[in-house]
């Protein structure tokens, strides 16, 4: 029988489905990749962007002379080494008490009202923070405070770096916890049965049995958020705080800056710097995190 093209090739038919999701990982991923020529360039629009002056260097001298520079590294990498340290710990807490739960309805109920501030839009997350801190009409101060005691809190940094944390872990707490729960659900039985024969208590099982046999999944998870230890959540930074300018200096990260840096400056070239920064440095820690994890625990590295 005379075999058809694909089979010549050393594909099968199956293998053709792979293809709207690869255009869209090229288009989506790699394609924009050659936009980083604009961190090295003076834009200037009647030129064209890649027929610009090449200025080398320029634009991340500017950037880097500039406090701004150090203020959102920080913020970027502060809050988020916060994030992953709560909330791999809560996640993995609240999927190991959700596995413990015998009751399959109860265990149901409670996902859900653990997912469901991930499916909210961020703009209802946002407004649902100002309704609790809002000077006017806000909770906390009309009703836990009082009059004479309001506090504005979208002009008080103090306040931000724990209602970040707060409004992220609570967004976040079901997703991660979920992952988990997958991974508990899956561990065999008969470990926890072998450990209460040997007298191991159920609190102690967690440590002995639980958190031993889904490591792979917590070494996973968490270096695929160092990967990305200098990207931040758009939207938690930029729409929670409500874009307050007195807020800057703990809720602008690189993101942020970015975003800005095009809106307001109209600064093409420097927000491609910062973008580029981002990249490079975030590639470099997933490589430099992977090869330790590796040196150390071969079989839990990503590569």
């Amino acid at each position: 029988m005379k075999r058809g093209l694909v089979s010549k090739k050393g594909l099968s038919s199956l293998d053709l489905f792979v293809l709207p999701g690869l255009i869209y990982l090229l288009i989506n991923n790699y394609f924009p990749m050659a936009g980083i020529l604009i961190a090295f360039k003076k834009v200037d629009y009647a030129k064209g962007v890649f027929w610009s002056d090449w200025i080398g260097f320029k634009n991340f001298e500017y950037l880097f002379s500039t406090r701004d520079a150090f203020v959102i590294t920080r913020n970027t990498l502060l809050y988020n080494a916060v994030f992953i340290v709560l909330g791999t710990a809560l996640g993995l807490l609240v999927g190991i008490f959700l596995a413990e739960i015998v009751s399959k309805i109860f265990q149901r109920i409670y996902q859900t009202l653990i997912l469901l501030p991930q499916l909210f839009s961020i703009i209802i997350v946002a407004y649902i923070v100002l309704a609790f801190l809002s000077n006017e009409a806000g909770f906390i101060n009309k009703t836990i405070l009082g009059p004479g005691r309001e506090i504005n809190f979208y002009a008080a940094p103090a306040y931000w770096p724990f209602l970040l944390t707060l409004v992220y872990l609570w967004k976040g707490l079901g997703y991660n916890s979920i992952i988990y729960l997958a991974a508990i659900v899956s561990v065999d039985r008969n470990l926890y049965e072998a450990a209460t024969i040997d007298g191991v208590g159920r609190f102690k099982q967690v440590f002995c049995v639980t958190i031993p046999s889904i490591k792979p999944t917590i070494m996973t998870l968490v270096l695929i958020s160092i990967g990305r230890i200098f990207y931040s959540d758009f939207g938690l930074f930029y729409q929670v705080p409500m874009n307050s300018g007195q807020l800057f200096n703990v809720t602008n990260t690189i993101d942020t800056y970015v975003y800005r840096s095009l809106l307001m400056l109209n600064n093409i070239g420097m927000a491609s710097a910062a973008a580029t920064f981002q990249a490079v440095i975030g590639f470099i820690v997933i490589i430099l995190v992977n090869s330790l994890v590796r040196k150390f625990d071969r079989d839990n590295a990503l590569f």
